[in-house]
């Protein structure tokens, strides 16, 4: 399992919304693979990011995987 599909499943099972720094810690990875991660899902329309203060929120919103 790649650190992307990490990151999907960390995000189905945690519908709340969760930090880079959170995914990180869940995952035992560094910020940067997370962030890197991410950003290909945001691009793909998989992951809505909601800024909440200076946090932003990622939810998982679907797709295939």
């Amino acid at each position: 399992m790649d650190s992307r599909e990490k990151v999907i499943a960390v995000l189905r099972k945690n519908t709340d919304g969760l930090t880079i720094v959170d995914i990180a810690r869940l995952l035992e990875m560094s910020r940067n693979t997370i962030a890197v991660a991410l950003a290909g899902l945001i691009g793909a329309g998989r992951v809505r990011v909601r800024p909440v203060g200076v946090a932003k929120l990622h939810y998982w919103i679907g797709g295939k995987r």
